[in-house]
C-alpha cells in the first residue's frame, strides 16, 4: 500500500458498521478521479454494499472492476482481498464453481494477514455451501493470524462464522462459547452491522438451546439493529421462520418467507438467499397443511440449490419436497428409497434433521405394507428420542410409537406416546406466552392420537378420557407468564388502544381508515412480539389429570366428553363412579351442522326472522343425534357438563332438546372443570359493573343491576376506560361486563370489548393478578374461539379461566341487545338467590317471552367453568 492510503481503506469496515454512509463515501471518492489504488478499494465498497444489500449484478460488475484495478495498481494483497470478496459474490450468485476459482487466486496471491481474511471468507463460503468440515478447517487456519496481528473485527467475524458451523452441526456448547467470545470483541469495536449479526447468532443459539422465547426477543432485537441501519434481513427471516415453525406459528413464517422472496426478486437480490428462503418457505407451508404449496416451493429450492452446488442445503430441500408429497396423499416405493437415501446423506452431514427423514421412510413404508423395511427406518429414526432438543426427541418417541403400533404392542405404544408427551409438556412449558403454548402443543398431536386409537382399540373408555384430556387444552393447565411490567409493552398496549378507538370513529364516520389499520397493524406485532419473549416456568407443567378425582367430585353431575378418534365422535360419559362409552357420529357432518345452526342464530338476532326457528331447531335434534346419541337416556337429572372438542367450542348445547331445561356448562376439558370447581371465590371480593359505550340499549340492564347490589363499583362514561376497569376487576367476586364485543379469529388475543377508550383485549387480562371469580359477558361473540395447534382454544373464555375465574357467562353468535337485557336481569336474579351461573341461567332462559328472538338470544349463551 503507499502513503495515503489509510482513509480510503477506512471505507472497507465501515461498510459494516454505517452501510449508507460508506457507500457515499466511495461515491464521493469516484467523482475525484482517485489513483487505481483507491479506485478498487471503492468499487469495492460499492460491490460489497450491492451484493449484501442491494442488485448481485451490479455487485459483480463493481467487484470485476474493482479486481482490474488492482492488477493496475501491482498490489498484490489488494487483489487477494477484492478476489475473496468478489468470490462470496459469485457463490451468492449462484456460480459457485466460479466463486470457489477465485479464491483459489485469492489465497495464491494473498500473504499473512491479507491470506487469513481470504481464508475467512473462503470459510463463510464453504458454510453457505454446507461443507461444513471445510469451513472449520478455513476458520482454524485463519484464527491464529488474525489473533497474533490483534484484528479484533475479523477475529469476531471468524469466532461467529464457527459458532453457527457448530451450530449446523449441533454443538450448541462450542457454539454458545465461540459467540459470547466474539461478542467480547465486537464491544470493543463500533462495527454496528457485525454487532446486530451476533446479536441475531445468539438468537439462533437460544433456539437451538431449546428457549424458543429468548430466541424470538434476541431476533426483534437485531431486527431492531438492522432496521436502524437500514440494511435488509434476508438471513434474519430465514432464522426467524425456523423458530416460528418450532413455535408452531407455520403461517406466519410462511408469509414471512414469501414476504422476503418477493423484496429479493424486487431488488434483483442474492440467489443463494431467494434458495434459503424457498426452503424455509416449503417447510412452513408443510407444517401450514398447505401440501401443493410446500411442494412448489421445495421443487424451486431443489433445482437452485442443485445448480448452486450446494449439496446440505439441496439434501434438506429434498426432505421437505417427500414430506409435502407424502401429504398429498401420494406413497410408492420410490419415495421410501428417497427417503432413506435423504436420511443417509443428511446423518453423513451431522445434520439433526436425520431422524426426521428416517421416521418419513418409515411411514411411507409402513402405509405400503412393508413392515419389514418401515421397522428398519423407523429403529434409526427412535434413537433420537433420548437426547438432542425436544423436537428431535419427540420425533424419537412418535418413531418408537409407530414401532411398537406395527408390532402389535399397544403397551409399547401407549409407553412411548407418554414420554414424547411429557417431553413436549416440559418444552411447552418454557413459553410463558398462552399463544405459543397452545401452537406448541400440535407437534404432539399424533402421539396423543396414536394413544386414542389404542384406548379406543382396548375397549377402555376410562384410558379414552385420561388420553384426550393429555392432549386437550393444555394451555390452560397452567396460567400463562403475567407480563413484565415492561414500560414498552405498556406504552405499545395504550397506543393500540387509541389507534383503534381512532379507526372505530373514522368508520362510523364514513371517513376513510388506511393509515390507521396500517398503524393498528403494526402494534399489534409489535404487542405480540413482546409477549412472546416471556419465559415460562420450566418443569411446572400444571396439574396432572386423574379420572378418579374427576369421578369423586362430580357428585351428582354427568360430565360428557366428546373425543375424536379417527374422524368419530365418541361421547364419554363420566359419573356415578364409572366412565362409559357412547359412538356418535362424523365429526365433519357435526362440523356443518353447527355452521348452519349458528347462521340460523345470527338471521334470529333480528326481528322478522321467526320462519327461521323451525329450521334451527330441526339442526338442534340433528345435532344431539350426532354428538350424544346414546348417551342421552343414561344422562339422569342432575346438572350437565359438556366437555366438546375444539372443532365444535361454537355448538350452542341448550339448543339441544335433551339439555334445553338442563342445568348445563361447557368446559375447554375436564381439567378445567376440576380446577373451576375448587376454585374458592376472592374472601372480599365485591361486584363490578361496566357499561361500554354505543350498546342499542345502552347497556340498559347495568343500572338496574346497580340497584340489585347497591355497593358495587359501576363504571361507565369516561369511567369506563381500560386501566381503570382492570384495576376494578382485579379480585373481584363478580364482573359484569356490558359491552360490543368483537372475536378476531385471525388473532384471537386481540378479541375484544369495547371500552371508552378503545378495546380491552385478551393481552390486557392476561395483566391481572386474578381475574374475577364470576364474570358476565353481556356482548356478542365472546364465547367464540380459535381452535389451534392439537386441540387447543384461544379467546377471552380461555383466558380468563388459567387466572382464577371459576365461571363465564358469554355468547357464542351476535346477539339482539334488547333481549338480552331481560336475560341479564333474571340471570342476577337467580345468582342473588344463591344459584350457579349455570342454574341461574337456565332459570333466565325459561323466564324469557316465548318469541324468536328472545329465544335465540338464551341459545347463544352458555355457561363455562364451574361457579
Amino acid at each position: 500500500m503507499t502513503a495515503g492510503s489509510e482513509p480510503v481503506l477506512e471505507l472497507l469496515p465501515m461498510v459494516f458498521a454505517d452501510p449508507g454512509e460508506a457507500r457515499a463515501r466511495a461515491e464521493h471518492v469516484l467523482r475525484t478521479g482517485p489513483s487505481p489504488l483507491h479506485a478498487s478499494v471503492a468499487h469495492q465498497v460499492l460491490g460489497i454494499w450491492q451484493r449484501d444489500f442491494g442488485d448481485l449484478r451490479v455487485a459483480l460488475r463493481h467487484l470485476r472492476r474493482a479486481r482490474d484495478l488492482a492488477a493496475r495498481a501491482e498490489s498484490a494483497d489488494r487483489e487477494a482481498d477484492v478476489l475473496a470478496t468478489l468470490g462470496v459474490a459469485l457463490v451468492h450468485a449462484g456460480r459457485t464453481r466460479q466463486g470457489l476459482a477465485s479464491f483459489e487466486r485469492g489465497v495464491a496471491r494473498g500473504g499473512g494477514h491479507t491470506r487469513a481474511r481470504v481464508l475467512y471468507r473462503r470459510a463463510y463460503v464453504w458454510w453457505v455451501l454446507g461443507r461444513h468440515r471445510e469451513a472449520l478447517e478455513d476458520v482454524r487456519r485463519a484464527l491464529p493470524v488474525l489473533r497474533q496481528l490483534a484484528d479484533d473485527i475479523w477475529t469476531a467475524r471468524a469466532l461467529t462464522l464457527r459458532a453457527t458451523v457448530h451450530l449446523a452441526l449441533g454443538a450448541v456448547d462450542r457454539a454458545v462459547a465461540d459467540f459470547t467470545a466474539a461478542e467480547r470483541l465486537w464491544d470493543t469495536t463500533g462495527q454496528e452491522h457485525d454487532k446486530a449479526d451476533a446479536v441475531e447468532s445468539r438468537g439462533l443459539a437460544a433456539f437451538r438451546s431449546g428457549d424458543v422465547p429468548a430466541a424470538l426477543r434476541l431476533l426483534d432485537e437485531a431486527e431492531e439493529r438492522y432496521a436502524k441501519l437500514g440494511t435488509p434481513t434476508y438471513n434474519l427471516s430465514i432464522r426467524r421462520c425456523e423458530v416460528l415453525m418450532a413455535a408452531g406459528l407455520a403461517p406466519e413464517a410462511l408469509a414471512e418467507a414469501d414476504a422476503a422472496i418477493t423484496l429479493l426478486d424486487r431488488i434483483g437480490g442474492q440467489s443463494t438467499r431467494k434458495a434459503e428462503l424457498l426452503l424455509a418457505a416449503s417447510w412452513a407451508a408443510r407444517s401450514a397443511g398447505d401440501a401443493h404449496t410446500a411442494i412448489a416451493r421445495a421443487a424451486l429450492a431443489v433445482r437452485l440449490f442443485a445448480a448452486q452446488r450446494r449439496t446440505w442445503w439441496e439434501t434438506h430441500a429434498r426432505l421437505v419436497l417427500i414430506e409435502a408429497r407424502t401429504a398429498a396423499g401420494r406413497r410408492s416405493g420410490r419415495m421410501v428409497a428417497d427417503a432413506a437415501a435423504v436420511a443417509e446423506r443428511l446423518a453423513s452431514f451431522g445434520s439433526p434433521a436425520a431422524p426426521e427423514a428416517s421416521l418419513l421412510a418409515g411411514r411411507i413404508a409402513l402405509a405400503l405394507g412393508w413392515t419389514a423395511d418401515a421397522e428398519r427406518h423407523l429403529a434409526v429414526a427412535a434413537r433420537s428420542r433420548h437426547c438432542g432438543p425436544a423436537p428431535a426427541r419427540v420425533t424419537g418417541w412418535a418413531a418408537q410409537a409407530l414401532r411398537a403400533r406395527a408390532a402389535g404392542s399397544r403397551r409399547g405404544v401407549l409407553e412411548a406416546c407418554r414420554r414424547g408427551l411429557d417431553v413436549l409438556d416440559d418444552h411447552r412449558m418454557t413459553l410463558g406466552a398462552s399463544e405459543l403454548r397452545a401452537h406448541a402443543s400440535a407437534q404432539g398431536a399424533e402421539l396423543a392420537a396414536l394413544a386414542q386409537e389404542v384406548s379406543l382399540a382396548q375397549g377402555s373408555p376410562r384410558r379414552l378420557l385420561g388420553w384426550s384430556e393429555r392432549w386437550r387444552a393444555t394451555v390452560l393447565t397452567a396460567p400463562p407468564t403475567r407480563p413484565p411490567d415492561d414500560p414498552a409493552l405498556l406504552s405499545g398496549l395504550t397506543a393500540y388502544r387509541e389507534i383503534a378507538a381512532r379507526a372505530e370513529a373514522a368508520r362510523m364516520d364514513g371517513r376513510p381508515v388506511p393509515a390507521l389499520e396500517r398503524e393498528r397493524r403494526r402494534l399489534e406485532r409489535e404487542i405480540r412480539s413482546r409477549t412472546r419473549h416471556m419465559g415460562g416456568a420450566a418443569g411446572d407443567t400444571g396439574d396432572r389429570f386423574d379420572v378418579g378425582r374427576l369421578l369423586d367430585r362430580l357428585g351428582d353431575v354427568r360430565l360428557l366428553e366428546l373425543a375424536v378418534v379417527d374422524g368419530r365422535v365418541h361421547v364419554l360419559l363420566c359419573g356415578q363412579g364409572r366412565v362409559r362409552r357412547f359412538a356418535g357420529g362424523s365429526l365433519a357432518e357435526a362440523v356443518a351442522e353447527a355452521e348452519h345452526v349458528q347462521a340460523g342464530l345470527r338471521r334470529l338476532a333480528h326481528p322478522g326472522a321467526e320462519a327461521r326457528l323451525p329450521l334451527v331447531e330441526a339442526a338442534g335434534r340433528r345435532l344431539q343425534e350426532l354428538l350424544l346419541a346414546g348417551a342421552v337416556p343414561r344422562l339422569g337429572p342432575g346438572p350437565v357438563v359438556i366437555v366438546p372438542p375444539g372443532a365444535l367450542h361454537r355448538v350452542p348445547w341448550a339448543l339441544l332438546p335433551a339439555l334445553r331445561e338442563r342445568v348445563l356448562s361447557v368446559s375447554p376439558s375436564a381439567s378445567s372443570w376440576l380446577r373451576a370447581r375448587e376454585t374458592a371465590p376472592p374472601p372480599a371480593g365485591r361486584p363490578v359493573l361496566v357499561r361500554g359505550p354505543g350498546l342499542a340499549t345502552g347497556g340498559a340492564e347495568v343500572p338496574g343491576l346497580a340497584d340489585r347490589y347497591g355497593t358495587a363499583t359501576v363504571l361507565e362514561g369516561d369511567d369506563a376506560q381500560v386501566p381503570r376497569v382492570l384495576a376494578e376487576l382485579d379480585g373481584a367476586s363478580l364482573a359484569h361486563l356490558a359491552a360490543h364485543g368483537t372475536f378476531r379469529a385471525d388473532s384471537p388475543l386481540f378479541s375484544a370489548l369495547r371500552m371508552a377508550d378503545g378495546p380491552l383485549i385478551v393481552h390486557d387480562f392476561e395483566r391481572l393478578a386474578r381475574s374475577p371469580y364470576r364474570i358476565i359477558l353481556s356482548s356478542c361473540d365472546t364465547a367464540r374461539l380459535a381452535s389451534v395447534g392439537a386441540d387447543e382454544l384461544l379467546g377471552l373464555v380461555t383466558a380468563l379461566l388459567p387466572l382464577g375465574t371459576a365461571g363465564v357467562v358469554a355468547s357464542s353468535a351476535p346477539v339482539n341487545d334488547a333481549a338480552v337485557v331481560p336475560l341479564m336481569l333474571a340471570l342476577h336474579k337467580g345468582l342473588g338467590a344463591g344459584l350457579s351461573l349455570a342454574e341461574a341461567l337456565r332459570d333466565a332462559r325459561a323466564a324469557l317471552p316465548g318469541d324468536a328472538v328472545h329465544q335465540a338470544t338464551g341459545w347463544a349463551f352458555a355457561a363455562f367453568g364451574a361457579a
